[in-house]
């Protein structure tokens, strides 16, 4: 298939039901169509502001055995870990002092370890630190994200993983994770718990990606009907294997990563898109042209590591392939001509 058989194709009016074939089509010329019509509506929503922010691991306790994770149960050799409410304040204290006002706080996925009411103390600690407080964490009922909710919380990040059911189930071998509906229809028990910014995003590299993306965006557009005072952020992670992994995983290259940005953004021009340190300096510095509005910076995956970098508590849920600080991120945003900021907003009830 070439290029001709778009000849009268309109990116600024792309449909979900185009993908089977913008995705099968390997032209650079409709890549570069694609990649320069989602700079142009990034630049037309957002201008040129990237927010800045940075994860925050509390626990690393998990009840689930995804194949694919390091931080899975039957991992026996990682080293658990969690924070007490004192080291909650202390590592909030000491990721505040790096200048990060937006933080995502994550606890592995064990009721048990992090039951609601510790993540309610948590977010009411990272409040007085923090604008911006986001979670992610396992699959909560309505009412205890609508708790989450109103001690301060502002958003929810839940990754369905794999749209594929038949291959979510062979990935996940047990825990409540396996469970594929109850994570899909987490998003939505999030709004109607009041929550109006939502995280989404598939693991790229589970499965084939040009069938993946598609099912993806159907979610997300699907939840725009339901709820559509909400705020959406897309994220693309791809699969960084974990030791002892033997899974066979799919190839997600670099030009397939900004076809996939530039459609998510085309289809979802109000919705955020997010770029973890996952991926490599040199990509991110990129990519960003394409559609990305959200970086994490200067990030730490163990537990605690802010505070006391050589006694960070558990081993790590995947490795930083971007070590730069926020100082070293804001810089390279600058030289390329970016705004970047810690955040945005302030709680009026705190001011």
């Amino acid at each position: 298939m070439t290029h001709n058989r778009f000849a009268h194709f309109d990116p600024l009016r792309l449909k979900i039901n185009d993908l089977k074939l913008i995705f099968g089509n390997e032209d650079r010329g409709l890549l570069e169509e694609l990649a320069g019509a989602a700079r142009a509506v990034t630049r037309q929503y957002f201008g040129r502001v990237i927010s800045l922010y940075a994860p925050l691991y509390i626990s690393n306790y998990c009840r689930n055995r995804c194949v694919y994770c390091g931080f899975q149960a039957a991992r026996t050799r990682v080293v658990r870990s969690k924070l007490t409410l004192s080291e909650i304040e202390r590592e909030c204290e000491a990721l505040a002092s790096t200048g990060i006002r937006s933080c995502l706080m994550l606890t592995g996925e064990s009721r048990f370890h992090s039951p609601p009411s510790y993540i309610k103390e948590a977010v009411v600690i990272a409040g007085r630190y923090f604008p911006n407080v986001s979670l992610e964490v396992y699959a909560l009922e309505t009412e205890e994200y609508a708790s989450l909710f109103h001690a301060g919380a502002d958003g929810v990040t839940m990754f369905q993983e794999t749209y594929d059911r038949e291959r979510y189930d062979e990935l996940h071998l047990a825990g409540p994770k396996k469970d594929y509906d109850y994570r899909y229809l987490a998003p939505g028990r999030m709004a109607e718990a009041g929550f109006r910014h939502l995280g989404m995003g598939p693991l790229l590299g589970l499965t084939e990606w040009h069938e993946e993306v598609p099912r993806f965006f159907a979610h997300v557009h699907s939840l725009e009907k339901d709820y559509p005072g909400v705020e959406y952020t897309l994220s693309f992670p791809r699969i960084r294997p974990v030791p002892a992994d033997k899974g066979r995983y799919f190839e997600v290259n670099d030009r397939d990563m900004v076809k996939i940005v530039s459609v998510g953004r085309l289809l979802f021009p109000r919705a955020g898109i997010n770029l973890s340190t996952r991926e490599s300096p040199s990509f991110r510095d990129r990519i960003i042209e394409f559609g990305v509005t959200k970086m994490s910076a200067g990030s730490l995956t163990s537990v605690g590591g802010y505070a006391d970098r050589e006694k960070a508590q558990g081993d790590g849920q995947f490795e930083v392939h971007d070590p730069r600080s926020l100082v070293e991120i804001k810089e390279m945003l600058i030289k390329k001509g970016y705004d970047p900021v810690v955040t945005d907003w302030r709680n009026i009830a705190q001011a």
